[in-house]
C-alpha cells in the first residue's frame, strides 16, 4: 500500500495517480479568507468524493480545516488531490493528505457511539496555569480534548472590562470516565486552590434542551437573609442569624429553625417589609442572567425558603415567570410570628421543580436549579442541572455543579451560551 503525506509548501516525491487509498484525511491550514470552503467542496463534488467527516476552526483569522474523504474511483481520487493542491497553493494554504486505513476508519466510527462530556472552566481570569491544571484532571481521567472553544469574549489589551471580570474556555472530551467521584473531587479541589470553577457535564441531548430555570431566593438571587434583615427590624438580629447559619449549614432542621426564627418576629410593625424590599441586593449577574434566559425562551421561577412578599417583589423587578415561599402572617399591620400554609423546606422545593418539569410537560433533566444552601439539596440533586452557587462547603460538596469564582450569570456559560451571543438574545 502507497502511503502518501503531502504539504503543499514542499515538493511531492510522488505520484498521486499511483495512490491507492480509499479513504483520505485532507488537513488545510493557514489564512482565513472567503468563499474558500466553497471552492474547495466544488473540487470534490466534481471528482464526486463523499465526505465522511469535516470540522473547521478559526483563530485570529487562521484557517485550521479537516475533511476526511472516501472514493472507490482512484483516478477520480488522484485527480482531486491534484487540482485541491493546486487550489491550496493559490489560496494560500498548507495542504496534507493523509491515508486511513478501512479498521482505523471502522473504529473511528464505533468512538461515535462513545459518551461524550463537556467540561468548563470558569474565573474572572483563566491563566495557563489554570488551563493546564484543568486538562490534567481530564487527561488522568482517561479522556481526550476534541475541542477547545473560548465562551467569553474576548479580553481587552489595555485590561479594560466593562462590568465584571469572567473568563470561560469549554472543552469537548471523549473516552470513558475512569472514576467520576475522583474527579468531582479533585474540580473542587483546584476550586479551592486556585480560585477557578470547573463543571463537568454529560453531552447529551438534555444538555442542550433545558427549558426551566428554578432559583433559590437568599443569597443566591439576592445577596441577603431576608430573615435576618426582618430580625434586625425587630431587634432580634443575632439570635436569628446565628439560627439561620446553623440551618444554611446543614446542623439544623429546616422547618423547625425557621419556625423559631420566625417566631422571634412576633410583634414586629408590617410596615418595614417595603423599606427591606428596596434595600436588597441583586446579586451579581442575576439581572443579565434573568433577561437571557428569558430572551431564549426559558421559564423561570423562585423556590424559596424565605417570604413571598420579597419574592413577588423580585418577580417584578427581574422579570420572574412564577414564585413559591413562605406567607408571612400579619394581622393589623403586625407580624404574628406564624407562617401560612406549607413551609417551603428542601423537600417541598423539590417537590415544586418536579410539579412545574410536569406542567410544562418536560423531563426533570431539562431544569436547572440554583441555589446555596443545604435546603437546597434536594432540588439541586433531582434536576439535570444543579447548580451550588457561592454555597455553603456542605452543599458545593454534594451538587452537580459549583459556581463562586464568577457572577449569577456564570450559569450561562454552563449551558454553553457565547458571550457573542448575548448582543443578540
Amino acid at each position: 500500500m502507497f502511503k502518501f503525506d503531502y504539504d503543499s509548501n514542499n515538493s511531492c516525491s510522488s505520484d498521486p495517480s499511483q495512490f491507492m487509498r480509499e479513504i483520505i484525511l485532507i488537513s488545510f491550514l493557514g489564512p482565513d479568507q472567503p468563499n474558500q470552503f466553497t471552492r474547495l467542496m466544488q473540487v470534490l463534488s466534481v471528482h464526486s468524493l463523499q465526505i465522511l467527516d469535516v470540522g473547521q476552526a478559526v483563530i485570529h483569522n487562521q484557517l485550521t480545516l479537516g475533511i476526511v474523504v472516501s472514493s472507490d474511483d482512484q483516478t477520480a481520487t488522484a485527480l482531486a488531490m491534484k487540482e485541491i493542491l493546486i487550489l491550496a497553493h493559490d489560496i494560500g494554504l498548507t495542504v496534507r493528505f493523509k491515508p486511513i486505513s478501512a479498521s482505523e476508519y471502522d473504529q473511528w466510527v464505533s468512538e461515535g457511539g462513545q459518551t461524550r462530556y463537556i467540561v468548563t472552566a470558569l474565573a474572572p481570569e483563566l491563566t495557563a496555569s489554570h488551563l493546564q491544571a484543568v486538562t490534567q484532571i481530564v487527561s488522568s481521567q482517561g479522556f481526550n480534548i476534541e475541542t477547545v472553544t473560548r465562551l467569553s469574549g474576548r479580553p481587552e489589551l489595555n485590561g479594560a472590562v466593562e462590568g465584571p471580570k469572567r473568563s470561560c474556555v469549554q472543552f469537548g472530551l471523549k473516552g470513558q470516565m475512569l472514576d467520576a467521584t475522583a474527579m468531582r473531587a479533585a474540580c473542587l479541589r483546584l476550586s479551592a486552590e486556585l480560585s477557578v470553577d470547573v463543571a463537568v457535564q454529560e453531552d447529551n441531548a438534555y444538555r442542550r434542551n433545558r427549558r426551566l430555570v428554578c432559583f433559590d431566593m437568599d443569597s443566591t438571587l439576592i445577596e441577603q437573609e431576608v430573615i435576618d434583615e426582618l430580625a434586625i427590624e425587630a431587634g432580634v438580629g443575632e439570635q436569628v442569624a446565628e439560627i439561620t447559619e446553623r440551618a444554611m449549614q446543614g446542623e439544623l432542621d429546616f422547618q423547625q429553625s425557621f419556625r423559631a426564627r420566625v417566631a422571634l418576629l412576633k410583634g414586629m410593625d408590617a410596615s418595614v417589609l417595603p423599606q427591606i424590599a428596596e434595600r436588597l441586593t441583586v446579586t451579581e449577574g442575576a439581572e443579565r442572567l434573568i433577561s437571557t434566559l428569558k430572551a431564549l425562551g426559558y421559564r423561570t421561577a423562585i423556590l424559596s425558603g424565605g417570604f413571598q412578599y420579597f419574592a413577588e417583589y423580585l418577580q417584578e423587578k427581574l422579570g420572574i415567570d412564577e414564585v413559591h415561599a413562605n406567607i408571612l402572617d400579619v394581622q393589623d399591620g403586625v407580624v404574628t410570628g406564624e407562617v401560612k400554609g406549607h413551609i417551603v423546606d428542601g423537600a417541598r422545593k423539590a417537590l415544586l421543580l418536579r410539579e412545574l418539569a410536569e406542567k410544562m410537560d418536560i423531563s426533570l433533566e431539562q431544569a436547572i436549579a440554583v441555589g446555596d444552601g443545604a435546603n437546597d439539596l434536594p432540588m439541586l440533586s433531582i434536576a439535570g442541572l444543579g447548580v451550588a452557587f457561592r454555597a455553603k462547603p456542605l452543599v458545593r460538596q454534594n451538587a452537580n455543579q459549583a459556581i463562586s469564582s464568577v457572577g449569577l450569570d456564570g450559569v450561562l456559560y454552563l449551558l454553553g451560551v457565547h458571550d457573542k451571543d448575548l448582543s443578540r438574545a
